[in-house]
Order: structure tokens, then C-alpha cells, then sequence
């Protein structure tokens, strides 16, 4: 790719295959090493509790950490969320607490603040 960032946004479903977290995480990986923006739909929408887990939420939150990405939709139970990568991936030491994502933190905070509430934080 020699540097180049793709820009147009890719829109997954995210109920597609067996439907759990897995396209999740593929999907976030991916869109952070390329930079190509992301919305992601119906997540886990066959499950008995559709919607983002406290471990996706944390997952999600982690990458869009680890590159500055923009979020929507980043909380307990969502079932849309929209992911643009504004930097490269930073490599670092980081660390990533699940148990924190399960008080969720507020829809209307900014980056940092849900970042802290989901126990995120560069070392």
C-alpha cells in the first residue's frame, strides 16, 4: 500500500457468519491498519443478548485507542457502531480492562472520557 490510506468507508454486516464478536474484531484490525473507515450493523443481532458485551465495547474502544479513531455508537448493547481511523496505529504499551466497560460511561463523553471509563490507558 506504500503509505496511501484508503478513504471510502465500508459498511458489514454484523450478523454475517456465526454472528458473534470475530467480524467485530476482524473488522476493527482491519479498518485501523488501512485507515478505511468503518460502520459495522447488526452486531450480534441472532444472539440472546444482541448488541455490543462489555468485551466487544472494550475491543472497540481499544483500537480506535491504539489509532484516534472517531466513535458512534460505543456503548453496552449497541447494535451499529462507526469506527474512522484520523492517525496511524501507535505502537505502545497499553492497557485494556474489560470489568470497567460493564459500567458502560456515557454516550455523550468525549474520547478520553469514555476511554478511562472503559479502562484504557497508555503506559
Amino acid at each position: 500500500m506504500s503509505g496511501a490510506r484508503i478513504r471510502g468507508r465500508v459498511i458489514i454486516d454484523g450478523a454475517h457468519g456465526e454472528g458473534g464478536g470475530q467480524i467485530l474484531r476482524t473488522a476493527l484490525s482491519l479498518s485501523a491498519i488501512t485507515g478505511r473507515p468503518l460502520r459495522i450493523e447488526r452486531i450480534r443481532a441472532a444472539r440472546r443478548d444482541p448488541g455490543l458485551a462489555a468485551q466487544h465495547l472494550t475491543a472497540l474502544r481499544a483500537a480506535a485507542a491504539i489509532c484516534s479513531a472517531q466513535l458512534s455508537g460505543d456503548t453496552l448493547g449497541s447494535t451499529c457502531v462507526e469506527f474512522a481511523p484520523k492517525g496511524p496505529v501507535a505502537a505502545g504499551n497499553y492497557v485494556f480492562d474489560v470489568s470497567l466497560a460493564r459500567a458502560g460511561g456515557s454516550a455523550g463523553a468525549g474520547a478520553a472520557d469514555r476511554a478511562a471509563a472503559a479502562g484504557i490507558r497508555r503506559r
